[in-house]
C-alpha cells in the first residue's frame, strides 16, 4: 500500500486497487472494526469482468494462452450466458470478498447488498454459508425506476434487490427519522413536548369485543379538558365505549392495567354524539425522537435512478456514470444501520462513482454525527473515446476522488457546518515497499554489495513507508497523523505520539533521544537512516534508558 495524498487531517479513507488485494491487506488491521458494509457489486449480466478470479490452473492457462487476459491477469471476455461456467465465474469473484467482508464486520455489525434477479439466490445461498441461516434479515426491494425497464421479457421491471445480513443478533437498528409528511401531523403540544392524536380504537382485523373480551370496558372523560379516568365520578362524567361507526362493540388497542399506568397520556373528545378516546402520541421520548424501521419496500423518487443520475451530474457534469447509486438510500442505511456518535466505520469495497462516500457526508450533517468511510474500487481505465477521458480523467478512482471533493464543497456549502469530515486520505494498492531479492548469499560477489546497503525501493516516499509500518502494527489509516521537526529530520507522530516514526538519512543520536524522550508506545527508523555504525549500537541502548519499554522496529 502506498501513499497517494488526500488531506492527512482526514480520517476517511479512499483505497485505489484491486478489493481483494486490499481486503487482505486491511483485514489484521481493521478486525472486527467496521460497522456497516454497503456493496454493489457487478451484476452478472454477461459483460466483463475486471476482478481477477480464482479458477483453478487449467483455466488460468486456457484464458492466458488464448489470449482472453491482460498482463495482469485480468479476464478480457465476456462472460456470456452461454459459458458453461457463466454462475461459477461470478461466484468465484464475489465468495472470497465475502468471507473476507465477514472478517471485517464488527460483532454489531451489518451488510448490505445491492444485487438483481440474476444472481439472487445463489447470492442468498453463498451469504447463507459465510453469515449464516440465521443472520439473514431481509430481502429489500428497492423501487428506483418508476416506470420500468424493458430489458428483461415480458416484465418491465421496476426495482432490485438489498439482502442484509448481521453479523450477529448484537445488532441493534437506530431506525430512521420520520418524513417532513409525518412530522407535520404532530402539530398538538403540551408540558411534555409535542404529540398527535391516534384513536385508541383497535381498528383492522380482530378488531371486535368477542375478538377480545377484556379490552372491552369503559373510560370516562371531563367533557371540557378532555382529561380521562376509569372511575366515573362528578368530575370524570362522560362514558367512552369503543363503539364502531355502525354500531357494532368493538375493543380497545391497550388494556386496561396498561391504560390504567398510561392515564396521562390519553385524551377525550366529543364526535358526534359519543366521546372518543385518543392516544398522545409524543414525538419526544426519553431516547429522544420517534424514529421508525425502513419497510420492505424501499420507494419514492428520491430512491429513483433518474434521480440519482441529476445528482450525480449536478456535481460532476458532463463527466458521466453509469448508474450511479442513490444518496439518500445510501444515507438512510448508515443513519439506521449506525449510531451517529460512535465513530462507526462504513465500508464499500466496490465503491464505483463513491456515492457511500457521499451519503457518509450527508448523514454527518443530517445527525451532527462522526462516522467515518473506507472505500476501495479497482482503478478501471476509461476509453479515449469518453468524455471522461477528454476532460483528463483516466480510471474510474480519478472520476470517483474528484466526485468526493466535489460533494463535500457542495455539502458543506448548502450545510454551512465545519465541524464535518469532509476530506480523505488517498492509496494505492502497490508492491511492497522493500526490494526484491532474487540471490542466495553465496550467489553475491563483492563488488556487488553495494546494491544492498538499502533494502528500500528507491521510489518510495517516507508516506509509503508509514503506510506499511501503520498495516504491520496495526494502527488504523484514519488515525491522526501530524508531522514535526526534530534536529532537522521530519519525524511523524501518529495517534498522539502513540507511533513515532523517522525515515531520514544521517539520524544522529540526538533524534533518537528526543523520540526516546517522548515514550511512544512503537518507535520506528530506517535501517540505513542512522548517521553512523556508532549511531546503530546506541540505538538499544537509548530507549533502554529512557524508554524502555518502547517497542522498536528498523526496517
Amino acid at each position: 500500500m502506498v501513499h497517494r495524498g488526500g488531506d492527512i487531517d482526514s480520517e476517511n479513507i479512499y483505497i485505489e486497487g484491486d478489493n481483494l488485494d486490499a481486503l487482505k491487506i486491511l483485514r489484521e488491521t481493521y478486525l472486527g472494526k467496521v460497522k456497516m458494509i454497503y456493496i454493489d457489486p457487478p451484476y452478472n449480466t454477461g459483460n466483463d469482468f475486471i476482478y481477477e478470479d480464482d479458477f483453478s490452473q487449467k483455466a488460468e492457462a486456457y484464458a492466458d494462452n488464448s489470449g482472453q487476459t491482460d498482463e495482469e491477469g485480468n479476464r478480457l471476455v465476456q462472460n456470456s450466458e452461454s459459458n458453461g461456467r457463466f454462475h461459477t465465474d461470478w461466484l468465484n469473484m464475489m465468495y472470497p470478498r465475502l468471507r473476507l467482508a465477514k472478517d471485517f464486520l464488527a460483532e454489531n455489525g451489518v451488510m448490505f447488498i445491492s444485487i438483481d434477479d440474476g444472481e439472487l439466490d445463489n447470492l442468498r445461498k453463498v451469504c447463507a454459508e459465510i453469515f449464516g441461516e440465521t443472520n439473514f434479515v431481509a430481502d429489500l426491494t428497492v423501487v428506483n425506476n418508476l416506470k420500468g425497464r424493458n430489458d428483461k421479457k415480458y416484465i418491465a421491471r421496476a426495482n432490485e434487490r438489498l439482502l442484509m445480513y448481521v453479523k450477529s443478533d448484537k445488532f441493534i437498528e437506530h431506525g430512521l427519522p420520520l418524513s417532513n409528511n409525518v412530522l407535520k401531523d404532530y402539530s398538538l403540544e403540551d408540558k411534555r413536548g409535542k404529540y398527535r392524536l391516534l384513536e385508541l380504537r383497535k381498528r383492522g382485523g380482530a378488531d371486535l369485543r368477542k375478538d377480545r373480551p377484556n379490552m372491552y370496558y369503559p373510560f370516562f372523560v371531563h367533557e371540557k379538558t378532555g382529561e380521562v379516568s376509569l372511575k366515573q365520578d362528578d368530575y370524570y362524567n362522560q362514558i367512552a365505549l369503543p363503539i364502531k361507526s355502525n354500531g357494532d362493540e368493538g375493543r380497545w388497542r391497550w388494556g386496561i392495567d396498561n391504560a390504567e399506568k398510561r392515564l396521562s397520556e390519553l385524551y377525550g373528545k366529543k364526535v358526534g354524539d359519543k366521546f372518543n378516546i385518543y392516544e398522545k402520541d409524543y414525538l419526544e421520548g426519553d431516547d429522544g425522537a420517534r424514529r421508525i424501521r425502513p419497510k420492505s419496500v424501499l420507494s419514492g423518487a428520491a430512491y429513483s435512478t433518474d434521480v440519482s443520475t441529476k445528482e450525480y451530474r449536478a456535481i460532476m457534469g458532463k463527466v458521466d456514470f453509469s448508474n450511479p447509486k442513490s444518496i439518500t438510500l445510501l444515507s438512510d442505511l448508515i443513519i439506521y444501520a449506525t449510531s451517529p456518535d460512535e465513530n462507526a466505520i462504513v465500508m464499500d469495497f466496490f465503491s464505483g462513482s463513491a456515492t457511500t462516500a457521499h451519503a457518509t457526508i450527508r448523514s454527518n450533517i443530517e445527525e451532527n454525527g462522526n462516522r467515518r468511510y473506507i472505500m476501495v474500487q479497482i482503478p478501471e481505465k476509461i476509453t479515449p473515446s469518453e468524455d471522461a477521458y477528454s476532460a483528463g480523467y483516466r480510471t474510474i478512482c480519478d472520476i470517483a476522488e474528484e466526485r468526493i471533493r466535489k460533494s463535500g464543497q457542495l455539502e458543506m456549502k448548502n450545510s454551512c457546518k465545519t465541524n464535518v469530515d469532509y476530506g480523505f486520505r488517498c492509496f494505492r494498492v502497490d508492491s511492497s515497499n522493500m526490494k526484491d531479492v532474487y540471490y542466495k548469499p553465496s550467489d553475491v560477489k563483492q563488488a556487488e554489495l553495494d546494491l544492498f546497503t538499502d533494502n528500500i525501493k528507491e521510489d518510495r516516499t517516507p508516506e509509503d513507508l508509514l503506510i506499511q509500518v501503520m498495516l504491520d502494527l496495526g494502527v488504523l489509516l484514519s488515525s491522526k497523523v501530524e508531522e514535526e521537526e526534530i534536529a532537522g529530520k521530519k519525524v511523524f507522530s501518529v495517534a498522539d505520539g502513540y507511533l513515532m516514526a523517522c525515515f531520514d538519512r544521517d539520524v544522529t543520536d540526538d533524534v533518537v533521544t528526543a523520540i526516546a524522550r517522548k515514550h511512544p508506545f512503537y518507535a520506528v527508523f530506517r535501517d540505513s537512516s542512522f548517521s553512523s555504525d556508532s549511531v546503530a549500537a546506541n540505538f538499544e541502548q537509548i530507549f533502554d534508558t529512557y524508554s524502555p519499554k518502547t517497542v522498536r522496529k528498523v526496517l
